[in-house]
């Protein structure tokens, strides 16, 4: 018998612990976070309510209920050091220690790691902790430049020149706005292309990789609106994307595997959980737009969804360090995750209206919610997601449009993700970028 903790209970953590559930290997599921997901709750024979940044509180309750395995699900918790702190206490995390999940927590850091394993990943740049030459670097970028937060911001920290920002002199706003916060920030060059995510296993020797997933940030249909922390993702039933060849996935793959090593080697600690790679094919090649050290949300539902290899063994692997003996294999299935977001996400989403749903449907997971008794009200954030699988990606993103329109509430979505439409336009696109 296993006990397993997962911190966190958004919809990520809904996939995690479905498939820790499912494992053939005898386990007792434990979940500590800030609120109840009754979907995780239901699979769980205790629930710790705690903010996530309660490091001491975690380890303590994860030394009482004899935890033998911690699967970390958001990015804060690694930040704040939970992995190094449950390791002090002898409890094995599926998830880096600080020192190596710095890949994520600074744009400059992980920069400077791509640097060392390829700077031709790597678009033009410059570090900035002030804004006495900012006007200066984006006149020399031109009109095609971003402006990044070095810091954690759930995806909404990059403002992008002709989309967020009209004007240099809005880009300099911005990075004052960053300065005044005690924060610091990158210029970078802006790349153009077609985005992909692809999240690898890592036991901090062996990567194995898991099929590429196409996210979707910007809020509203078209591509147009704000960042946000994903509105939807699909993924082919061959494990690629229909603009990439067989050996762009191999330089991909290639990269994670790299960056993985270089991370040891500049820090004297191995990374072990998720890394994940954000890249983009351009003209000039593959570059990569950032890292995450732990699964996507929406893309760990549509990855989980498919994996055939049991988790839970996966798991032990990765803490046992013998991933490499491990198949991990996936359901050669198209998938299409489309979210439900309240009215007005993500810069004033309405919150705490009543939301509808089926919770025991299987292709559902629920996200930023609150129980109160046999209700659920919106928490504010991205409220549910819903996965259509098939061979087919027309048939899964029909499955998964007529399961989100099955949520009720004070909601919308991007009807458009995963639909034939909007993968030959970006199909199209890159055929033009590419000459």
């Amino acid at each position: 018998m296993k006990n397993v903790l997962i911190v966190g209970s958004g919809a990520r953590e809904v996939a995690i612990a479905r498939k820790v559930s499912d494992s053939k290997i005898e386990n007792s599921l434990f979940c500590v976070s800030p609120d109840s997901n009754p979907q995780v709750s239901s699979l769980c024979v205790d629930y710790f309510i705690s903010p996530l940044d309660q490091v001491e509180k975690i380890v303590s309750y994860a030394s009482l209920k004899r935890i033998d395995l911690v699967i970390v699900g958001p990015e804060n918790p690694l930040a704040l050091g939970l992995v190094n702190a449950l390791d002090a206490a002898g409890i094995f995390s599926v998830g880096p220690k600080k020192e190596v999940a710095l890949i994520e927590t600074s744009k400059a850091f992980a920069r400077k790691i791509i640097d060392l394993c390829d700077k031709n990943k790597n678009p033009k740049r410059k570090e900035f902790h002030n804004t006495s030459s900012v006007l200066d670097f984006i006149n020399e970028l031109g009109e095609n430049y971003v402006i990044k937060y070095d810091g954690l911001m759930g995806g909404k920290g990059v403002k992008i020149s002709g989309e967020h920002l009209a004007s240099p002199e809005e880009g300099l706003d911005y990075a004052n706005d960053i300065i005044r916060g005690g924060g610091s920030f990158l210029i970078e060059e802006k790349l153009v292309g077609e985005e992909f995510s692809l999240m690898s296993f890592c036991d901090g020797k062996t990567c194995k990789h898991m099929p590429l997933v196409q996210d979707h940030k910007r809020a509203f249909e078209g591509d147009r609106g704000p960042n946000t922390g994903g509105m939807g993702t699909y993924s082919f039933s061959d494990h690629g994307l229909p603009f990439l060849k067989e050996s762009h996935i191999s330089e991909a793959q290639k990269t994670n595997e790299l960056v993985a090593k270089e991370l040891h080697k500049n820090t004297g600690t191995p990374f072990v959980g998720i890394l994940y790679g954000g890249f983009m094919l351009t003209r000039q090649g593959i570059k990569v737009i950032e890292y995450n050290a732990r699964f996507g949300d929406p893309e760990a539902m549509n990855v989980l969804s498919i994996l055939k290899t049991d988790f839970l063994e996966i798991c032990l692997s990765i803490m046992n360090e013998s991933l490499s003996g491990v198949d991990v294999q996936f359901d050669s299935l198209s998938t299409v995750c489309k979210y439900a977001v309240p009215l007005g996400y993500p810069n004033k989403p309405e919150k705490g209206f009543l939301v509808g749903c089926d919770v025991d449907n299987k292709n559902l997971y629920l996200a930023s919610v609150k129980s109160e008794g046999k209700e659920l009200r919106a928490g504010g954030s991205r409220t549910a997601a819903y996965v259509g699988k098939s061979q087919h990606i027309k048939e899964a993103e029909k499955l998964s449009e007529e399961g989100i329109r099955e949520v009720s509430g004070n909601l919308f979505h991007r009807k458009d993700i995963g639909t034939e439409e909007l993968i030959e336009s970006r199909v199209k696109r890159m055929q033009e970028i590419l000459g």
